[in-house]
């Protein structure tokens, strides 16, 4: 029975890919993000993110909780069409792709010819800024999580393969793969906004948050510098992808101590990204610990 599960899952996800694939970029991202809008703001998990709205952004009233959280489903809606088509996206002046700021940052990195992490976020089409850093001559392999139904991960590393991004599974082999990888001179990607109950306590809009220490560990351990990356959705189908400047690496001699700043400071990176677009941002995911939360 799971088998077939599986099997009608997969035949379905390939449908729907290949029907939006049909479609132009912008058609696509149009369609997925009214039929977001019109959905998403009734679902229960919508309250998910008026609570974190509640904890992390106090001085929103709600009307502009509300305006924030249609926007998240757009965007998230936006994200889910956009999928097939993150392939074909370009650097370009206008139109379907993506514009590059701080692009000498990788540049840096590809020059020096030495490993690098880089940081991003849940923000806007996250799939872009990996394939745009691919397309600029980056190594770079991405963590991601396995989905249950194995068919229907086959079909995700396959389309995400044909932007040229690697994937590593999350787990033991998949931690023993991204340190070899960074050990032959690559870009190890990682998006560390959601919750990780065996990371460790930082600071997020001023609240605890547990958070995944793994990149902070890595980079210290390799002397690795990170480049803090983020997506800014401009349009359908149109980004700005921002790479900053490398975060300071910490070097007092006490590892969980370094570990621990490195953190924080790449979380201060997500706090200062959402605030300036809240509305791209995924606030449906539990951040904080519950007994914190708003009613």
């Amino acid at each position: 029975m799971k088998r077939l599960r599986f099997r009608l899952e997969a035949w379905l996800i390939t449908a729907v890919l290949w029907l939006l694939g049909r479609l132009r970029p912008e058609a696509a991202s149009n369609l997925g993000g009214a039929v977001a809008r019109m959905i998403g703001p009734r679902l229960r998990v919508s309250r998910v993110a008026d609570a974190n709205l509640r904890l992390a952004m106090p001085a929103c009233d709600a009307p502009t909780r509300a305006r924030i959280i249609r926007g998240v489903w757009d965007n998230l809606g936006r994200t889910a069409c956009e999928f097939p088509h993150v392939p074909a996206l370009r650097e370009t002046a206008s139109g379907p792709g993506y514009e590059l700021e701080g692009a000498a940052h990788f540049d840096a990195v590809l020059a020096a010819g030495g490993p690098a992490i880089c940081i991003s976020a849940h923000l806007a089409n996250w799939e872009v800024m990996p394939a745009a850093a691919k397309r600029r001559g980056a190594d770079m392999a991405s963590f991601y999580r396995a989905a249950s139904n194995p068919l229907t991960d086959a079909i995700i590393i396959e389309r995400r393969a044909r932007a040229g991004v690697t994937l590593i599974a999350k787990g033991a082999a998949g931690a023993r793969a991204g340190v070899a990888h960074l050990r032959a001179g690559g870009i190890l990607g990682f998006l560390i906004d959601q919750k990780m109950n065996d990371g460790i306590e930082a600071r997020l809009f001023g609240h605890p948050a547990m958070t995944a220490s793994a990149a902070a560990a890595l980079a210290l351990r390799f002397a690795a510098p990170v480049i803090p990356a983020r997506v800014i959705r401009l349009g359908p189908a149109r980004f700005r992808v921002v790479a900053e400047a490398p975060l300071a690496l910490p070097a007092t001699g006490d590892r969980h101590g370094d570990i621990a700043a490195l953190t924080q400071a790449m979380n201060d990176c997500i706090e200062r990204w959402v605030g300036d677009t809240p509305e791209q941002w995924l606030w449906l995911h539990r951040r904080w610990p519950r007994e914190i939360m708003p009613e």
